[in-house]
C-alpha cells in the first residue's frame, strides 16, 4: 500500500518521496474548489502522459497519450463532471495538454468517480510537482523521476492511503 501523509511524504515499500499536497491539507473533501487532498483509500485507474515529453513509461495501468483535445470536466452543472472530455468545449474544464510540465504524467485516482457526486470534487490526480513542492488544488504532486519510479514499482491493485 502507498501511504501519503500530511507531512508531505509518500511511502511505498522501501521508497520514500517528498510530495506536494492541497493548499488546505489532507482532510475530508467537502466540495469542488476547497483545495483539500481527500483523506481515504484509493486506487489508480489509468495514466495519461505526454508522449512528446515522456519517452517511456512503465506502469501496470491503461496508458493514454495526452493530446490537445483532451480535457477533464470540473463543471458542476454538467453530466460529464469529473470525467475526461473532448476539447474544445464550453464546459468548465482543465486542459490536460499544458505548456508547463505538471501534467506530463497524470495518474487518475478513483476519488468521486463511481458514483460521481456533483460538487464533491474533481480531478484528483497524482502528477508532477510545480516548483519547490508548491501546494496543489487537491492533487498529490511528485518529482517526475519519483513518479516514474513509483509507477514502475507498483502493481495494478496497489492501494493509495491518504492519511
Amino acid at each position: 500500500m502507498i501511504i501519503i501523509n500530511k507531512s508531505g511524504y509518500l511511502k511505498y515499500k522501501n521508497l520514500k518521496f517528498r510530495c506536494a499536497l492541497g493548499k488546505s491539507g489532507i482532510k475530508k473533501k467537502t466540495r469542488e474548489g476547497d483545495n483539500v487532498t481527500p483523506k481515504g483509500v484509493y486506487k489508480i485507474l489509468k495514466v495519461f502522459y505526454r508522449k512528446d515529453r515522456i519517452k517511456e513509461i512503465k506502469a501496470p495501468f491503461k496508458k493514454i497519450k495526452i493530446t490537445k483535445k483532451i480535457g477533464w470536466c470540473d463543471d458542476v452543472k454538467s453530466k460529464y463532471y469529473n470525467k475526461q472530455i473532448s476539447l474544445p468545449t464550453s464546459l468548465s474544464h482543465e486542459k490536460l495538454h499544458r505548456n508547463d510540465n505538471i501534467y506530463d504524467i497524470i495518474c487518475v485516482i478513483n476519488y468521486n468517480i463511481n458514483p460521481t457526486v456533483v460538487n464533491k470534487g474533481s480531478a484528483i490526480f497524482l502528477h508532477i510537482k510545480k516548483g519547490n513542492y508548491k501546494n496543489t488544488r487537491g492533487c498529490v504532486a511528485l518529482k517526475k523521476n519519483h513518479l516514474l519510479k513509483l509507477l514502475a514499482s507498483i502493481k495494478k491493485n496497489t492501494k493509495i492511503k491518504i492519511i
